[in-house]
């Protein structure tokens, strides 16, 4: 299993916006390194579902239910989407401020590629921000 962080603007896709849907396709991304991320997702991996702008938090978890497929509103078949279902909203948001000052979460790839919409994590980073969403450390 991979474990990946995923960045919406809650204005724009929130994830409230995410259970009332039941599941969405995760579209849009027009970055190469994110398409590949995408593109190495499979059905349920978990995901971070992290606000991005405004809360800059991490606020629940979701999980991949249909892998990598060609975007369709994607003419030249360069884009990949993945389809999502929201799985647990945490009790206590894990604020950006939080992880990077944490020793662990401090050295995510959140922070090294701050302008991608999806990156990979490590189970222990998963576990870790989970542990904190679910208000266990």
């Amino acid at each position: 299993m991979n474990y990946w962080l995923t960045k919406s603007e809650p204005f724009k896709y929130s994830f409230s916006d995410l259970e009332r849907d039941g599941y969405t396709s995760w579209d849009g991304v027009r970055n190469y390194q994110a398409r590949n991320y995408l593109r190495d997702m499979v059905k349920d991996d978990l995901a971070l579902f992290y606000h991005s702008n405004e809360g800059k938090e991490v606020v629940g978890l979701a999980r991949v239910v249909v892998p990598s497929y060609t975007d369709p509103l994607d003419e030249s078949g360069t884009w990949l989407v993945v389809d999502f279902e929201a799985v647990e909203r945490f009790e206590v948001p894990v604020p950006l401020s939080v992880m990077r000052a944490d020793e662990l979460l401090g050295k995510m790839n959140v922070f090294r590629q701050m302008r991608l919409s999806v990156v990979s994590i490590t189970e222990e980073e998963f576990e870790k921000v989970c542990a904190l969403g679910r208000g266990l450390v």
